[in-house]
């Protein structure tokens, strides 16, 4: 039974939320599956992400072929540099310790880049709403600056229309 590694769609219209899935190359998209492996969410910046690693290279192991958008995401995750140190511990290039030294590092750089992007991010939309504020505040003041006189002409005319009735 070939297995592939795959997406299966869940959410909403336009809201769209996926499932990452170990199924039945023959099953349907949406269809019966073996395993979920995990949840890929497109809809924040950046993307959440939630998967099981360890079930996953069982997975490539036993012969999964994962999906190009699915290779993607397990590459993002390290799950495929995971699978790439187990096979040198297997054919004896690396120690258990080597490898588990190497993907933590690994692991801790993605995490460094994935939280300056969060952070550029947050300060991206931080100014983004400063400018829009400044932008808003001098629109008020040309807008008040515009009506001064106007509201002059109004007092003047009512002060001319007392003094004529006096």
């Amino acid at each position: 039974m070939p297995v592939k590694i795959r997406l299966q769609r869940h959410g909403k219209k336009g809201k769209p939320y996926y499932w990452i899935v170990a199924a039945d190359a023959r099953a349907k998209r949406d269809g019966k599956y073996l395993e979920k492996l995990g949840a890929y969410n497109p809809n924040t910046n950046p993307a959440t992400i939630d998967l099981n690693i360890d079930g996953a290279v069982k997975w490539l192991q036993n012969g999964a072929q994962p999906t190009d958008t699915a290779k993607a995401i397990l590459s993002y995750k390290g799950v495929m540099l995971k699978n790439h140190l187990a096979g040198g511990v297997r054919k004896g290039a690396l120690t258990e310790e080597q490898a588990e030294a190497k993907f933590t590092a690994w692991l801790e750089e993605k995490a460094n880049k994935v939280e300056a992007k969060k952070e550029g991010l947050s300060k991206a939309e931080a100014d983004a709403k400063t400018k829009a504020f400044e932008a808003e505040k001098a629109a008020n003041e040309a807008r008040i600056a515009a009506a001064a006189p106007a509201v002059e002409e109004v007092v003047a005319e009512d002060a001319e229309a007392s003094n004529e009735e006096e």
